[in-house]
């Protein structure tokens, strides 16, 4: 898809959701209600398309210096009416159109997270920081994005104040509500977590993330070889209980571990249980050496035995399946 057609794809989702302008208004009774030079469409597409300049010279720009052009002060009055979900909603609707028109292999997605600078707002408690050591002061959100890594394309985004940012209540998020059936999503040691994991399996997706080092990591509560490389299967289940039958099942590091009701996990229940009545959750853990992961993708992408986390270089690499 050539520059041209991307853009006109883009101006026709913005002319989609403009034209359902009443549910992308803060005030649908009262917004963009009567016809007006600065149209809902004009307002998104100019938004989308500014540059650094001053929004004097932008609007310049946009209406080619013309008799139209509104001014700094009605533009801005016009941009309050337009609600934050219409441009949501222009983003999910031309991602999935540019994503729909390439050939259906398996996705290669990368999730991250960047904290972004805004202008100083100290109203906005959940993001104003008023600075130390003689810096000035400042506002930040949280960027969480899911990136197609083969087409250079964003699939989707959180944006989060930078005081409540949570990485990894961003990537289950994104996971959950993507229409993809099927993906390899690759991430960094940040986002090792086994609820992370169990996102993203249920999903139905493969994963390669980059395990830690430190003792809060996966791989410290195993019993692993000491080597370089290796291949071992080890099934893990997963439990909230402390039973003293438990805690001796507990001792065996590489079949059972112990979920603390302090730690997020969605598919293991906090509240107290009868005895007997609480089942396992199962994982089974499969270490194998880095060169191996691609081809066992690709032979094995259309199966739901294995899902995998990984690091790169010469880290282990961790296979993880979990199941009731």
């Amino acid at each position: 898809m050539n520059p041209k057609q991307v853009k006109n794809l883009l101006v026709a989702q913005i002319k989609l959701v403009s034209a359902n302008a009443k549910s992308f208004c803060v005030d649908s009774e009262k917004n963009f209600s009567r016809k007006r030079k600065l149209t809902m469409e004009k307002i998104i597409a100019g938004i989308i398309g500014m540059g650094s300049g001053s929004l004097t010279n932008e609007l310049v720009d946009f209406f080619n210096d013309s008799s139209e052009t509104p001014t700094s002060s009605a533009f801005c009055q016009q941009r309050c009416k337009v609600s934050v979900e219409a441009f949501e909603t222009v983003f999910r609707l031309f991602s999935k159109k540019l994503f729909d028109s390439f050939k259906a292999d398996l996705p290669i997605l990368a999730v991250d997270g960047s904290k972004i600078q805004i202008p100083t707002d100290p109203t906005d408690a959940d993001s104003f920081f008023p600075g130390t050591n003689g810096q000035k002061p400042y506002n930040m959100v949280h960027l969480n994005a899911l990136y197609d890594i083969k087409h250079q394309l964003y699939l989707d985004a959180v944006i989060q104040k930078a005081k409540f940012e949570n990485e990894d209540v961003a990537l289950t998020e994104m996971v959950d509500r993507s229409p993809l059936h099927n993906a390899l999503l690759m991430a960094d040691r940040g986002y090792e977590s086994y609820n992370n994991l169990s996102h993203i399996q249920e999903k139905g997706w493969y994963f390669l993330f980059r395990i830690k080092d430190g003792p809060t990591g996966i791989k410290q509560g195993l019993i692993l070889p000491d080597a370089s490389s290796y291949d071992v299967n080890i099934e893990l289940n997963l439990t909230r209980k402390q039973t003293n039958e438990v805690k001796e099942l507990l001792k065996d590091k590489n079949h059972y571990k112990f979920i603390s009701t302090t730690r997020v996990f969605d598919y293991l229940p906090i509240k107290k249980q009868e005895i007997g009545t609480d089942k396992f959750l199962q994982a089974i853990i499969q270490n194998r050496e880095i060169s191996s992961v691609g081809r066992y993708l690709r032979n094995n992408h259309n199966q739901s035995s294995f899902r995998k986390i990984s690091s790169w270089g010469n880290k282990e690499t961790l296979c993880f399946k979990m199941g009731n």
